[in-house]
């Protein structure tokens, strides 16, 4: 009874109480949100709810690893990673003309969700090893270790994946140190490329015109992004009804499970991908600004928790899960309503899936660990 009240007890002490609360409240919105998408309580709902079940498993597990255990096998986590987007390239199964998928035989895995927490891991490994002693060369080195899992990820092609591994690694490079003043020049240049996409529009969107650097798809998800109306019933169809299904929300909603829009299945992926549009219909402006102050909440603990974190490793790692949390939601909310192109992200604890809510467990574990990790001093 002891060794169990004992476990018991480590266990409490390994969770942040704060971040918990919010999960728990995010999670009981998110099945709210699932049980209106689905019509009611059928597989997927079941499904879902299982996914939270080990999702807050898996976080329980990765909050009571010793935090320096956790820094070992950052490199060791990162090197099979990468291994393992080169066997996707070259055995990796193909669905929906994309290569994503690897069958290990007993299992049937995607590397590129495992990036997300592998990538800020070892870009937070590698300058917690080299603290107090960074120069230009560190930041060369970080931007190559970042570089290899993106490309392979946009070799797939998988671009929504990649702009998140990216997202979470260059926050890791730049809390680690990086002058904003090197950014500027790469800054205007994004600004210079998209304000000539939208000047030229019309030209450069002919079916004749091929933008070398991205796919077909991706380019037509560009142009519909600047005019949703050229395709009406085709590839804009997503972003029109999920933007009337907005709007129809109001200030105050629908009700719940009383959204037209979602029920009458004009929405296309209402549970997964654009969620956010059934939940926005349903409850309306002040439900979206509730959602937003959870997910504000959320953010904010993570970058508190790595504010007051006791390694370089723990303060990079954690600040980098925070603004992982913050992407999600800026560009999933943001091709709901018809800002971005549609890119495939989910959004955080909303949207239906296992292998999303598992690394968004991982994450989140991660940050109670960082919480709660006090170093034993010699």
């Amino acid at each position: 009874m002891k060794i169990l009240a004992q476990a018991a007890l480590k266990a409490l002490r390994s969770l942040d109480w704060p971040l918990l609360a919010i999960l728990v409240l995010m999670t009981l919105l998110g099945l709210t949100v699932m049980h209106s998408a689905v019509g009611g309580t059928d597989w997927r709902f079941a499904d879902q709810s299982r996914h939270f079940l080990l999702a807050f498993f898996v976080l329980w597990i990765v909050a009571v690893i010793p935090l320096p255990r956790l820094m070992q096998l950052a490199p060791w986590f990162y090197s099979i990673g990468v291994v393992l987007l080169l066997g996707v390239e070259f055995f990796g199964e193909t669905s929906k003309g994309a290569t994503r998928w690897l069958d290990l035989g007993i299992v049937r895995i995607q590397p590129s969700e495992m990036m997300k927490i592998a990538v800020p891991m070892m870009l937070a490994w590698y300058f917690h090893r080299h603290q107090g002693k960074i120069g230009i060369l560190d930041f060369l080195a970080a931007a190559f270790l970042l570089a290899v899992p993106f490309a392979l990820i946009v070799l797939q092609p998988d671009l929504g994946t990649a702009l998140l591994v990216f997202a979470s690694g260059f926050c890791v490079i730049y809390f680690g140190g990086l002058s904003f003043k090197l950014l500027t020049p790469v800054f205007l240049a994004v600004v210079v490329v998209l304000g000539t996409v939208v000047y030229y529009e019309d030209q450069i969107c002919q079916p004749e015109v091929d933008w070398v650097v991205l796919h077909d798809y991706q380019k037509h998800r560009v142009c519909t992004l600047l005019n949703p109306g050229s395709d009406p019933l085709g590839k804009g169809f997503h972003t029109i009804q999920s933007m009337i299904a907005i709007g129809s929300g109001g200030i105050y909603g629908k009700g719940y499970m009383q959204g037209t829009q979602s029920h009458l299945n004009f929405i296309p992926e209402r549970t997964t991908d654009f969620i956010f549009a059934v939940y926005a219909e349903e409850f309306g402006l002040y439900g979206g600004i509730m959602l937003l102050v959870l997910y504000g909440l959320l953010i904010l603990r993570g970058l508190a928790i790595a504010v007051r974190a006791h390694t370089q490793f723990g303060r990079l790692l954690a600040g980098s899960m925070a603004m992982m949390f913050f992407v999600y939601v800026f560009v999933n909310m943001g091709m709901v309503m018809g800002i971005l192109p549609v890119v495939g992200v989910p959004l955080p604890f909303m949207s239906y899936g296992g292998t999303a809510l598992l690394t968004l467990g991982i994450a989140c574990g991660i940050l109670m660990n960082i919480s709660t990790y006090r170093p034993v001093r010699r």
